[in-house]
């Protein structure tokens, strides 16, 4: 194709194909990246230059975190074989349970490194104990393996293997079905929702997501934690809304989350996802800068607070959007702030981060040559090679 046919199938101006193409622009909007990617039948994972696999560093010198173990923990040959059984004693369900709340732990922090090394065996410690015990033990072990099953579709999305993703939700969701946890099937739409919309599947993914709100729709009394949870879906619906540029649903759907975050009262962190009001501010901020309204972005961002009480990668995100709102404006050296606060909060996960990555390439070949701070960022993200 043509920079014209392209500009034209996916439905932007030529000017912006032209720019990515030559170089001269190296960020780009969500939606523009879906619908380029849907022109050229990829994924949007592909185009932006998603890290495909693990960084090693001193942090995993007692393993090397491997996607090829995580693929085999979540698809192993032995159950197609019908292998013979694990000849050691499956861990405890207490110790199944400190391992995933530690695993859960590390991932809030984006220390996708340590994930890398602790995520295969967590699966198969909990495969193994699903298959082993009986009664009240094997639906516990059977929570833990969806859990873990989900966080392997997170990982192994966020490194741009979607298809091994879908794979592991595929998983999550055979072994609800027999777990004791009534919210899992709730986290596991929410969890499929963001893999599909990472995917570029943005249609499938507000569908999963708002299919799975109006089943569980609280009332006004309903427990925080069924708003929270109702909440998160929205914010996956309204996530995929923005991304196809659907402004009217975006903002319909960012109400009734402020609504039920308003109802609680404060924020909650249900199986590593953040809901209430913090949240739904930083939510709000994040897409404000996807429907491209940077002043109001920055004046959102604000009147955010009690940051502290989210998860660090939460934390990070909302910085890298203000940066984003900051260098539509042409504030470059208040993005570049914005990042350093960002990389305070989850340095690791900026590595991985692809708008970020982005980002900082972009305000590097803009800044003069001896700007230090901007210098620092790309050399510390890789860029420098």
């Amino acid at each position: 194709m043509t920079q014209e046919q392209l500009a034209e199938r996916a439905d932007l101006s030529v000017d912006v194909v032209r720019k990515l193409e030559q170089g001269r622009r190296k960020t780009a909007r969500l939606s523009s990246i879906n619908a380029l990617a849907r022109a050229l039948d990829t994924e949007p994972s592909y185009l932006v230059g998603q890290p495909s696999t693990f960084e090693t560093s001193s942090e995993t010198a007692n393993g090397l975190p491997s996607v090829l173990a995580l693929r085999q923990a979540v698809s192993p040959v032995d159950e197609l074989l019908g292998g013979e059984p694990d000849p050691e004693d499956p861990p405890s369900i207490q110790d199944l349970q400190a391992a995933l709340r530690s695993t859960e732990r590390i991932r809030r922090e984006g220390r996708m490194g340590e994930i890398g090394v602790l995520l295969p065996q967590l699966v198969r410690d909990a495969r193994a104990a699903a298959h082993a015990y009986t009664g009240r033990d094997r639906a516990a072990a059977h929570s833990v393996l969806t859990v873990a099953y989900q966080v392997a579709a997170t990982t192994l999305t966020a490194l741009g293997k979607e298809d091994a993703a879908f794979t592991a939700m595929e998983r999550a969701m055979a072994a609800i079905q027999l777990s004791d946890d009534p919210n899992l099937e709730t986290l596991s739409a929410s969890t499929l929702a963001w893999v599909f919309t990472k995917q570029g599947r943005l249609d499938d993914a507000e569908r999963i997501a708002l299919a799975r709100a109006d089943q569980i729709e609280p009332g006004f009394r309903s427990d925080p934690e069924d708003l929270a949870l109702w909440g998160i879906l929205l914010l996956r619906a309204a996530t995929a809304a923005a991304r196809q540029e659907r402004h009217g649903t975006v903002q319909d759907l960012l109400r009734r989350a402020k609504g039920a975050a308003h109802a609680m009262g404060r924020d909650l962190t249900i199986y590593a996802t953040p809901f209430g009001p913090t949240n739904t501010g930083i939510a709000e901020v994040n897409f404000l800068v996807e429907m491209e309204k940077s002043p109001e972005a920055v004046r959102a961002a604000r009147a955010v607070t009690n940051l502290g009480a989210l998860p660090a990668t939460w934390r990070a995100r909302f910085h890298v959007d203000r940066a984003l709102a900051y260098t539509d404006l042409g504030k470059d050296r208040m993005a570049e702030r914005a990042l350093l606060r960002a990389e305070e909060d989850a340095p690791e996960w900026m590595r991985y981060h692809s708008t970020t990555r982005r980002l900082i390439a972009d305000l590097r070949e803009r800044a003069p040559r001896r700007d230090a701070l901007v210098l620092g960022l790309a050399d510390r993200l890789g860029l420098m090679k």
